[in-house]
């Protein structure tokens, strides 16, 4: 049975999404949106699987993860091109990452102001604009 998910049951949200609610997608929808608004990358949310007893591969876990993102459940963070967090607030907001933690927290909504965008490109729109701020404790 899913456990219930800011009072909706995760079978009904990945349905409302469009996604089959197959066993792999709810375990992981249920290890995802179990602890609140959070930020995880595909490593950690298999560590988590793995210690639930949920079988499932790395490679299931990144697809589940792209496919819950293209579904609008979760928003991509990616930091330097070569590290990507999942996160579960899919509200507008930016991020600090935490360097030497390699961890991703949220800035509130209007924490930061963007004061002039270029034009997009002919037949192109701004979809989103990320921020991401890069901080650390003082030397």
């Amino acid at each position: 049975m899913a456990t219930e998910t800011a009072g909706k049951n995760v079978t009904d949200i990945l349905r409302t999404a469009g996604l089959r609610p197959t066993r792999q997608r709810v375990s992981l929808a249920e290890l995802l949106y179990s602890k609140g608004d959070r930020h995880i990358s595909a490593e950690l949310l298999h560590e988590e699987a793995v210690a639930a007893s949920v079988p499932v591969s790395l490679a299931t876990v990144y697809n589940t993860l792209h496919q819950f993102t293209e579904a609008g459940l979760l928003r991509e963070v990616a930091i330097d091109g070569n590290k990507t967090y999942f996160d579960t607030n899919v509200s507008e907001h930016h991020h600090f990452f935490i360097e030497g933690e390699n961890r991703v927290i949220d800035i509130p909504g209007d924490g930061v102001g963007i004061g002039r965008l270029p034009e997009a490109p002919a037949g192109m729109e701004v979809v989103r604009v990320d921020v991401v701020v890069r901080i650390r404790e003082r030397q």
